[in-house]
């Protein structure tokens, strides 16, 4: 897995290039501002990147603009984005494209290294991998006539798990559910999100995508 680092924090940066290279990924750049990431980005091709919401000079929103932009200009890159605490509107600017391969975690997370690791790996694979605080934060500031009013109980908890990237099998541990039960509750949701049959994988991410975005 190649992998571009944007991370103006040095001590941070070199914690997540050691980690990921102990796991046998290959760190391809290190940057440090927006404009690096935007201008250098296309030379990496990279499997996924981290970024930081918030980069040099203003340290308010660069890090998530940036990222923003780059999968305009190349569609479906992977991008993990890092926040040290939940901040909805970076989160709704990235996930508004309306497509897969896009986390938000909170840097708490980065601690627990197998769970960040799990999250890199299916954002890279075109997943995706929402930090549970965000989800509970999203959760909260529903809109009115949001698609999430007409899900049950049960089915928020399974799309609250589908958007932290787990599958079927681990909702079903979680949730003390048969995977078949896992499996129509996803159906459900599907069809009140009116998400038309299409690729399963791709019907998952639209889902998920169609909370973020609620």
């Amino acid at each position: 897995m190649r992998v571009v680092i944007v991370e103006d924090n040095v001590l941070l940066a070199e914690g997540l290039r050691l980690m990921l290279e102990l796991e046998g990924a290959t760190v391809v750049a290190v940057l440090h501002t927006a404009e690096e990431f935007l201008t250098t980005i296309g030379e990496h091709a990279p499997d996924v990147t981290i970024t930081d919401v918030r980069l040099p000079p203003a340290f308010s929103d660069e890090g998530v603009r940036a990222a923003a932009e780059a999968r305009r200009r190349w569609p479906g890159l992977p991008v993990l984005v890092l926040s040290q605490y939940v901040e909805h509107v970076y989160s709704a600017e990235l996930l508004s494209q309306g497509a897969g391969g896009v986390g938000y975690l909170l840097k708490d997370r980065v601690s627990r290294v197998d769970e960040f690791l799990d999250a890199l790996r299916r954002v890279a694979s075109g997943g995706t991998a929402i930090d549970p605080e965000v989800i509970a934060e999203l959760f909260r500031r529903q809109r009115q006539n949001s698609p999430l009013e007409r899900l049950t109980a049960r089915e928020r908890e399974v799309l609250s798990l589908m958007a932290q990237g787990h599958s079927n099998t681990t909702i079903a541990g979680l949730l003390t559910l048969t995977e078949r039960s896992v499996s129509k509750h996803i159906g459900n949701i599907f069809t009140k999100f009116d998400l038309p049959p299409d690729d399963s994988a791709h019907r998952r991410v639209r889902a998920v995508l169609t909370f973020l975005n609620s």
